[in-house]
């Protein structure tokens, strides 16, 4: 599923070159990852979650970097799609199928990259996957310390569900919901 107007890899057919002349960024394309992009996105889920490092117990920073046999599990009954830039890989989303409803699991962005609606392209391709794949709703859980996510699953039609206390490794998680 790559965005209109991007190749079959992802990478935009000539919008790096016009947007670079306009001065924006170039465009994001977000498509289906595939079992070469193994290592890749497992560096990428490295960058982020060690920018954590300090702030998060080092219990989730482990659980949340995956190694390349760890994420070959993790794909396992998940679809994943990756956000590129201009051939890199600068964010990663995953949707879990269970009883009729779709959950999104591991979001990320590359810290370099937030801000740019890259969080946003994921999530509205990981909601028009579950579309597509007849889903009654979407849901998704995130850390109650990380607001920008919060406030961008709510410009997209989402509603807070809940919390649930210390939940992660002390850490408490708030639930968004959306009906399709």
């Amino acid at each position: 599923m790559a965005a209109q107007g991007n190749s079959d890899r992802g990478e935009p057919r000539g919008a790096s070159s016009t947007a670079k002349a306009a001065g924006t960024k170039p465009l994001v394309s977000v498509e289906r990852l595939a079992h070469q992009d193994i290592p890749e996105i497992c560096a990428l889920y490295k960058r982020v979650w060690e920018t954590f490092r300090p702030e998060l117990p080092a219990e989730l920073v482990k659980s949340w970097t995956p190694t390349p046999l760890e994420f070959t599990s993790w794909m396992e009954g998940v679809t994943y799609f990756a956000a590129r830039r201009e051939g890199r890989m600068i964010g990663a989303v995953g949707c879990e199928f269970s009883d009729g409803s779709c959950r999104i699991v591991h979001l990320v962005v590359d810290p370099e990259h937030r801000r740019q609606e890259v969080g946003t392209a994921l999530a509205a391709a990981a909601v028009e996957w579950a579309r597509h794949n007849n889903s009654n709703s979407v849901w998704v859980d995130a850390l109650a310390r990380f607001t920008a996510a919060a406030e961008m699953f709510k410009r997209l039609g989402f509603a807070e569900a809940g919390v649930l206390h210390r939940h992660r490794w002390t850490e408490d998680v708030r639930l968004f919901e959306k009906l399709l």
